[in-house]
């Protein structure tokens, strides 16, 4: 993907109207999958992320969710410039943030950003379009019922998945019965349908100068806010600061840690899937958790 650049300058100048350099600076950090640089232009450097051609739905969708959250006006996102294709390469342009890790104060504000985010609702659970979660497709039709949604768009998707995978003999006798288990887990829990970032680990987010938290990478969608935080606590890297503010902006409803395990299971199911057996044995043990807290 490092050929060519003069022919890819002229692709991301086209598209942005921007004056850029034939070919960028340095590589920097942008994730597990693609390609990410710092590419100068005449207004100051932008962070060009690059994959293979066939990428290119996944970044358009990357695209559509940061403009999406950056209209809600809480949370802080990197502006979108543009995306396409020259050749073999997708590319998409974003605004070049100084980001840095965050502190206490970062945190907190964080936390309540993302609650105000959360406020942001929607008619039903899902969204306008499929998208993914890091390389892997994630279905978001829509559904009025949380518990459908989270059966059928998250978790059924993801055993099947495991199933065609040779995980099978491990997961579907147990993954059969949470599946009808899970409206005993909701109970009479019925959340609003709010707008999510989908994908909220510590590596999705940072902090600029000013203190200000960041958060990019998004998989959106209207759901079950319970599922962000979740997130946020599966990989570990959000402080207390985060968890206190955001329950000071908006307290979380009886059961939460619970129901947390049904929205930390499909992340880690689609660990399973994408990076392998090593995730096994932490798809079982919670799968069984759930199934001890449901009786079942």
């Amino acid at each position: 993907m490092s050929e060519g650049w003069t022919a890819l300058a002229g692709a991301i100048a086209e598209a942005t109207d921007l004056r850029v350099a034939s070919r960028p600076a340095e590589r920097v950090s942008g994730g597990i999958r693609d390609e990410a640089w710092r590419w100068p232009s005449k207004g100051g450097a932008i962070f060009v992320k690059l994959a293979p051609a066939p990428a290119l739905p996944r970044l358009a969708s990357e695209a559509a969710q940061l403009k999406t959250l950056a209209t809600t006006e809480t949370v802080r996102v990197p502006a979108v410039l543009g995306h396409g294709v020259n050749g073999a390469t997708a590319w998409l342009a974003l605004e070049w943030l100084e980001l840095a890790e965050p502190d206490a104060r970062a945190e907190a504000g964080l936390g309540e950003a993302l609650a105000r985010l959360h406020r942001r609702t929607g008619p039903r659970f899902g969204y306008d379009r499929d998208n993914f979660i890091g390389a892997m497709p994630q279905a978001n039709g829509w559904l009025d019922d949380p518990v459908a949604f989270v059966t059928t768009r998250r978790l059924a998707p993801q055993l099947a998945l495991a199933r065609a995978n040779g995980y099978g003999a491990w997961l579907d006798e147990r993954g059969a019965r949470l599946l009808e288990a899970v409206p005993a887990l909701y109970g009479s829990y019925r959340p609003v349908a709010s707008l999510l970032h989908g994908d909220l680990w510590a590596g999705n987010r940072g902090a600029l100068p000013d203190g200000r938290a960041v958060v990019f990478d998004p998989a959106s969608y209207y759901g079950d806010r319970e599922a962000d935080l979740a997130m946020t606590r599966l990989f570990g890297g959000f402080g207390a600061a985060f968890q206190a503010a955001y329950r000071d902006a908006w307290p979380l409803e009886e059961g939460a840690l619970v129901r947390e395990g049904l929205h930390t299971l499909y992340h880690v199911l689609n660990h399973l899937n994408l990076f392998g057996r090593n995730y096994l044995a932490q798809a079982r043990a919670l799968i069984d958790r759930l199934l001890a807290e449901a009786g079942a």
